[in-house]
């Protein structure tokens, strides 16, 4: 890369940070790549760090030593995580929504980039303490927000299919009852998908009882794997706490209220948020 002017250089150096989350880059990878000292690099960074800091974009974090360097760890701060779900629990109070069964349409909302990015930095945001090695999700609806949340916190995705594919070639598959229709089903993950003793972070779109979360997580036992924690963009608050499967996850939206004949319906802010 030529040489840059310093205005020049911070632009190029704040995108390059951004587009490598929790990837730790020395002071010599920057020296060799701007051509600079790295006195100057170093100046860029504090400049860097503090507005990331400042402007809630997240956080910039220094390693001395030879081995030292920079990383960049996307956040996003709660007042404004709040903002966002805040509208965006509005939109999936619009009646049309409403499915039979107490579910909530958010298929089309999976498909816009804008509000992907923000539920994403807000799960990675979540568990950006915490050692991940890969996140888990089941197909279909839960796939968006996997791979918005890996993008910020740069760890591969694994997706849980309803029944074993040959291009998956050999597979694990167990059977789980649904916590909501209390129905015995299948799902499965390629043997070659995960290693052992990862750790795990599992996400869904949309939790009942959980009973398709518990089925992950027995999935994962066969991998003799850790979950690291569990991640659901709206639960359903119309669950009585007995039938409720799981207790520890951290839930972005939560639907309280459902009226079937009037379509009306009550969501809020999830337990990540201490409303």
């Amino acid at each position: 890369m030529k040489k840059l002017k310093r205005s020049s250089r911070l632009v190029e150096m704040t995108q390059y940070l951004l587009s490598r989350p929790h990837t730790l880059i020395s002071l010599t990878a920057f020296a060799d790549r701007y051509q600079s000292a790295k006195s100057s690099i170093s100046e860029d960074l504090a400049i860097i760090k503090e507005v990331f800091e400042e402007e809630g974009i997240g956080e910039l974090h220094t390693l001395a030593g030879a081995a030292g360097g920079v990383k960049y760890t996307p956040k996003m701060q709660e007042d404004t995580a709040l903002t966002i779900m805040t509208s965006i629990c509005r939109q999936l109070e619009q009646p049309e929504r409403v499915l039979p069964g107490g579910y909530l349409y958010i298929t089309d909302m999976l498909g816009q980039p804008e509000m992907l990015a923000d539920v994403g930095r807000i799960f990675a945001t979540a568990f950006a303490d915490r050692k991940i090695d890969v996140i888990m999700t089941v197909e279909t609806k839960g796939i968006p927000l996997a791979y918005a949340t890996a993008a910020c916190l740069n760890i591969p995705v694994v997706i849980v299919r309803r029944d074993n594919k040959v291009t998956e070639g050999s597979a694990v598959s167990i059977n789980y009852v649904s916590g909501s229709t209390k129905r015995i089903q299948t799902m499965s993950l390629a043997r070659r998908a995960l290693k052992e003793q990862s750790r795990v972070l599992i996400l869904d779109d949309f939790m009942k009882a959980g009973g398709t979360i518990q089925g992950m997580m027995d999935l994962l036992f066969e991998f003799k794997a850790t979950v690291a924690g569990v991640g659901v963009f709206v639960e359903s608050g119309e669950v009585e706490l007995e039938e409720r499967l799981l207790e520890d996850y951290v839930s972005l939206a939560k639907l309280t209220a459902v009226d079937m004949k009037t379509k009306q319906t009550t969501v809020v802010p999830g337990n990540y948020f201490k409303i």
